[in-house]
């Protein structure tokens, strides 16, 4: 059986935050019912085509999911979205504006009250908490604003322009915190038989995983330097060209590892023992020059001659692979991490979730716009001629 089965979500969502932590719960077997606008949809439906006509954001986000088109401001829809949440629901998921989800009826006060085990989940760039809303509950929180809001892009970038995470990080981060919290919201829930609210901030999130540069300026100091895809406190640690052109990504985190590659890899077992560089805080200070010693040594060589030191020397290392080769993984391949989904244009390959069980993810298709419409509606009770109707008023 898969964790999740028989519990029921409702979400009104959009974009990647709260459509990612969803999806999770979906993947645990959760029945996840989007709410979506008649005609339009989630945004994300139009990001882009690159999946066979479909949105990429789209696809990665809402498999498994039932899409049910409802206007909600229209009197006749609102009225089932109410039917739903309340017949039907264990948790609500939301990420519309701050203050629209109580507007339109679905504040944790008012339907807690009707229905003590509710737990409902709100999304927002700055948090919603209409006792402590803070200066920025209202401003438009894109994942690039967070990113910079949030310290992020000021600590990522080369030393003379800062840049932001390829992916959505602070979306990505807001989800994952949307999920664990509705997982220790229900575990909480079996115990006391009590829902509640979680006010998920995506600027929280995301100050969380900037992790360490915030204490390494702590009181003050300076904050780790911009170095690109090298780490600012340890080195080396960050891509080195072979002679050949290509990039070789290697990594020591001790001493040990240290001796270990002036003796193999660079061929040069003296250097463990020049006082510049004996400990990490000093091969960080004189990282120039000792980024040039690692060229030289590279320079007669092909990146798979240095890998194959790196790995004599039990040295971390990695390629730096296009999307093109991490598709074809032979790692991903041989854990068998790959699957296929449905879609309205057919079958697609997936990923697996990180982590096994016993039963194996929940893997259904990625929903078409209101696919699920009639089916839920007739689930509630409504006859084929109140569903017609409800098409003609718009409703749906």
């Amino acid at each position: 059986m898969q964790p999740l089965k028989g519990i029921t979500v409702v979400t009104l969502e959009h974009a990647i935050a709260a459509p990612f932590a969803t999806r999770q719960l979906a993947d645990l077997g959760a029945r996840v019912i989007k709410i979506e606008r008649p005609g339009s949809g989630d945004f994300a439906r139009g990001y882009d085509e690159r999946v066979r006509g479909l949105a990429s954001h789209f696809v990665w986000t809402n498999r498994s999911k039932e899409s049910l088109t409802l206007d909600v401001k229209h009197p006749e829809a609102a009225a089932i979205l109410e039917r739903l949440v309340m017949e039907k629901a264990d948790i609500v998921v939301q990420n519309l504006a701050p203050g629209a989800a109580t507007r339109l009826g679905l504040g944790y006060d008012k339907l807690s009250g009707a229905k003590p085990g509710l737990i409902v989940c709100d999304i927002s760039g700055y948090g919603d908490d209409p006792h402590h809303p803070g200066p920025y509950r209202d401003k438009k929180a894109y994942d690039l604003l967070i990113q910079s809001e949030a310290g992020f892009v000021s600590v990522t970038g080369t030393p003379e322009e800062p840049c932001k995470a390829g992916p959505s990080i602070a979306d990505i981060a807001a989800g994952m915190y949307a999920y664990s919290s509705i997982l220790a919201a229900l575990l909480q829930r079996g115990q006391t038989g009590k829902g509640q609210r979680i006010d998920i901030s995506m600027l929280e999130s995301l100050a969380e995983w900037t992790s360490y540069p915030l204490y390494y300026a702590f009181e003050g100091a300076e904050p780790p330097p911009r170095t690109g895809a090298s780490h600012a406190t340890i080195y080396p640690y960050g891509p080195f060209p072979a002679g050949d052109g290509t990039t070789v990504m290697l990594g020591l985190q001790n001493e040990r590892e240290w001796v270990s590659f002036c003796e193999t890899v660079l061929q040069q077992p003296d250097l463990a023992k020049d006082p510049r560089f004996t400990a990490n805080f000093k091969r960080v200070a004189e990282r120039t020059a000792l980024r040039q010693i690692i060229l030289d040594a590279f320079q007669p060589l092909t990146g798979t001659q240095v890998v194959e030191r790196l790995e004599r020397a039990q040295i971390a290392n990695a390629q730096v692979n296009t999307m093109k080769e991490v598709w074809a993984h032979p790692q991903l391949k041989a854990r068998g991490r790959w699957t296929e989904v449905g879609t309205a244009v057919g079958p697609v390959p997936a990923m697996l979730p990180p982590g096994t069980w016993d039963t194996g993810p929940r893997m259904d298709p990625v929903p078409a716009l209101g696919e699920h419409t009639d089916a839920i509606l007739a689930e509630l009770g409504y006859s084929a001629a109140e569903i017609a109707g409800l098409h003609t008023s718009e409703a749906i």
